[in-house]
C-alpha cells in the first residue's frame, strides 16, 4: 500500500498560496490515477480522526493507494502523516510539498534528501523517524528581483499565470511518478 501525502496549511485563508503546492499536486495526481484505471470516489472526504481529506484508490486485486491532504498547519503535519501511514499499514510514503529552492514549474522527485529548513518536511521526518521516503519537491520560486523573505513569499497567492506554469510542472511530476518502479506493477 502506498500513502501519498500532500502538505500545506489547511485554513481557508491560505487557499491558493504557494505553501499549498502539495495540495495542488494531489489534485493532479487524483486525475492521473483515475485515467490509469484506478477506482475511487472522485472527491476527497474529510476524516476527523486523521484531520485530513482522504481518497482511497483501488486496483483490481484490492491494492490501495491513499491520497492524504493534512488540513492542519504545515509544521504539525508529521504526526498525522505518521498516524495514517501506521493505521493503513502502508509500506511506501510519498510526500508532495512546495520548495523554494526550485524554480516555479519545475520539480524534483528524490528520496532521503534534506528538508532545507522546510518545517512541514521536518515534521514528517521527525514523526516518521526517517528521511527514507520519496519527496516530490514542487518548485514555487518566482520572486525575480523582488526582495521578499521566503516565509512571507510562501504565503502569497499564485497569480493566474503562475498557476498555469505550476500545473504544467505538476503534470510532469505526476507522469514521472506514475511511470516509476513504484507503480510498475499497475501501469
Amino acid at each position: 500500500m502506498i500513502l501519498i501525502s500532500g502538505i500545506g496549511n489547511g485554513d481557508v485563508k491560505y487557499h491558493n498560496t504557494r505553501h499549498n503546492a502539495g495540495y495542488f499536486g494531489l489534485e493532479i495526481l487524483k486525475i492521473a490515477l483515475r485515467y490509469e484505471g484506478f477506482r475511487a470516489d472522485y472527491t476527497f472526504k474529510y476524516s476527523k480522526y486523521d484531520k485530513s481529506d482522504i481518497i482511497r484508490f483501488k486496483w483490481g486485486g484490492g491494492e490501495e493507494i491513499i491520497l492524504q491532504k493534512f488540513l492542519g498547519f504545515m509544521n504539525e503535519s508529521g504526526k498525522y502523516v505518521k498516524k495514517l501511514y501506521d493505521d493503513s499499514e502502508a509500506d511506501t510514503l510519498i510526500l508532495f510539498h512546495d520548495d523554494l529552492d526550485i524554480k516555479l514549474g519545475e520539480y524534483k522527485i528524490q528520496k532521503g534528501k534534506s528538508p532545507h529548513g522546510h518545517n512541514g518536511v521536518n515534521s514528517v521526518e521527525e514523526s516518521m523517524g526517517t528521511k527514507d521516503f520519496v519527496r516530490v519537491r514542487i518548485g514555487i520560486e518566482n520572486r525575480g528581483d523582488r526582495k521578499i523573505p521566503g516565509e512571507k513569499y510562501v504565503l502569497e497567492r499564485f497569480t493566474k499565470e503562475e498557476m498555469v506554469i505550476l500545473k504544467e510542472g505538476l503534470v510532469g511530476a505526476c507522469e514521472e511518478l506514475l511511470f516509476s518502479e513504484m507503480f510498475e506493477k499497475w501501469i
